[in-house]
């Protein structure tokens, strides 16, 4: 396919939203490549989201498996009022708050695997972004999982607050108070402690 001056440029294996609502448009035609398709372009970020959503790496597969369950058999309900991803991540994130009311398990991962370091990068660099990697998931865990959704859509996914306001099913206003108050708490957790890895 040819791009057209002034399209947007997307990194090689990215969909674009045209293309997720037509792969949603097969999956509600019963066309299995299409979920497939779908499944492989949500399947890390979904990953990423819930494994900091829950903090649970247990409970991360179940939950995305649930979540594109229901986008398999709910896709022909999608209405093009909201992107793709917005669609997808609210069904994401109510799975979430489920899963987290129905178990109370230890969690078993410090996420160190969410931030690679660069392989050219000194051992001294390496240790750095460790410390500050570990320190900041530290901190998201003391944030409730409301919090830590908003934090996460927002710094990790890219979203913007209506579009956050859109998944977790509550008013922009409401988004704007969690991150006011994620930051505040975020802040009280850290203390002095950032500003020494810095």
């Amino acid at each position: 396919m040819l791009r057209r001056r002034g399209d947007p440029v997307q990194p090689p294996g990215v969909a674009g939203e045209q293309d997720e609502v037509r792969l949603l448009a097969g999956i509600a035609a019963g066309e299995l490549p299409s979920f497939d398709a779908l499944y492989r372009i949500y399947h890390p970020r979904l990953t990423r989201f819930l494994e900091r959503m829950t903090r649970r790496p247990g409970m991360v597969e179940e939950l995305l498996n649930d979540t594109m369950l229901v986008v398999w058999r709910r896709a022909g309900t999608y209405n093009g009022r909201c992107k793709v991803s917005t669609w997808v991540f609210a069904i994401a994130y109510r799975k979430a708050l489920k899963g987290l009311q129905r178990l109370d398990e230890a969690v078993d991962s410090d996420g160190a695997e969410d931030f690679p370091a660069a392989a050219d990068a000194e051992p001294e660099h390496h240790l750095g972004q460790r410390q500050l990697h570990a320190l900041l998931m530290q901190a998201l865990q003391g944030l409730s999982p409301e919090h830590r959704a908003v934090v996460d859509l927002t710094y990790f996914h890219g979203m913007g607050y209506r579009e956050i306001a859109d998944v977790v099913d509550c008013p922009v206003d409401t988004v704007k108070t969690r991150m006011f108050h994620a930051r505040r708490r975020l802040k009280l957790l850290l203390g002095g402690r950032l500003e020494e890895l810095l």
